[in-house]
């Protein structure tokens, strides 16, 4: 529960800090959010926004080093989630022995 309250959270302010980015890219002169500053709010939580706010405001698709970074955090979460479920992990030798031998003792 706390972890989509976290993303909730995370994703709001990704998709504001877009926003405000892609308005203020227009104008000269103005403070810019920094690119480390985005990936930083993806990276806790707030992919989820970001790739909205991207799609909505047409913001940094076609800019390729910035999307290589993105898709790679999002394969993080995405590989951190399969991690936390069990879909990932690694048999330890004993664990695979022990089970083989109840599946020929069962036989």
């Amino acid at each position: 529960m706390v972890a989509l309250a976290v993303y909730g959270v995370m994703s709001a302010v990704a998709f504001f800090l877009y926003w405000s980015d892609k308005r203020r890219a227009g104008r000269r002169g103005e403070w810019r959010t920094s690119e480390a500053m985005l990936h930083g709010v993806e990276l806790l939580g707030g992919w989820p926004g970001a790739l909205i706010a991207q799609r909505a405001f047409r913001h940094k698709l076609q800019k390729t080093s910035y999307m290589i970074v993105f898709w790679a955090i999002v394969a993080l979460h995405a590989a951190g989630w399969l991690w936390w479920s069990g879909a990932i992990h690694a048999q330890t030798p004993q664990k695979h022995t022990v089970e083989r031998q109840a599946a020929a003792a069962a036989a």
